[in-house]
């Protein structure tokens, strides 16, 4: 299985002012295409396993070969983080608040809107170095925020993400610099809460797609 860069669902410019438009275009063309590129790499060197879904690849690391393991893990779930984060954001609009079953099920868990943006915006915050926050399903059917190192995904775990924001310094940086709560800040004007609600109920709209 070739992997190939998925189409970019809006213009670089669309979710200006929250994230600038050069942003856009290099995080997508250099370094979610460098994931495809290394990944692709990577399973032409383990032809016995290049046409098994990357999501089952990275639920499993421990069948992949050794030594492409580390390459799997790192560029397939670049791709695979990458994938999902483009269909989990829209031009800014009136809809700033999820709707739907997810609305309820972020009530439910975390009592309201507001302290569930204080927990995700925390986590992403605290991610030590290059990371990702999430907003998952867990194994216990719940809504849980957590965060992952470098392009780990939560499918690893046994979690299910339904929101995920990028916090590695090349999604932010040329706009916000040192500036990643102001970065997050921005983010949550942008956020596709359609998807969100999609990918919690198990949709196509919030699939994580390779």
């Amino acid at each position: 299985m070739k992997y190939e860069l998925p189409r970019l669902p809006y213009e670089y410019d669309a979710l200006e002012p929250f994230i600038d438009a050069k942003t856009m275009e290099v995080h997508y063309t250099k370094h979610h295409q460098t994931y495809v590129n290394k990944l692709n790499e990577a399973l032409e060197k383990a032809p016995e396993i290049a046409d098994r879904p990357l999501d089952e690849l990275l639920r499993h690391l421990d069948e992949v070969p050794e030594a492409v393991r580390a390459a799997v893990r790192n560029h397939g779930g670049g791709h695979l983080n990458h994938s999902f984060f483009w269909t989990i954001m829209k031009p800014p609009a009136g809809d700033v608040a999820p709707g739907g079953k997810v609305a309820e099920a972020i009530d439910a868990s975390f009592g309201g809107l507001a302290p569930f943006k204080d927990a995700f915006s925390a986590a992403a915050a605290g991610v030590f170095g290059s990371g990702w926050a999430w907003l998952v399903i867990d194994a216990s059917g719940r809504l849980a925020v957590t965060s992952t190192p470098n392009q780990d995904n939560p499918i690893m775990r046994g979690e299910r993400p339904i929101l995920g924001l990028d916090v590695w310094e090349h999604a932010y940086y040329l706009k916000h610099q040192s500036d990643r709560a102001g970065y997050i800040k921005d983010w949550w004007s942008v956020v596709n809460w359609q998807a969100v609600d999609e990918a919690f109920k198990g949709g196509s709209g919030g699939a994580i797609a390779a």
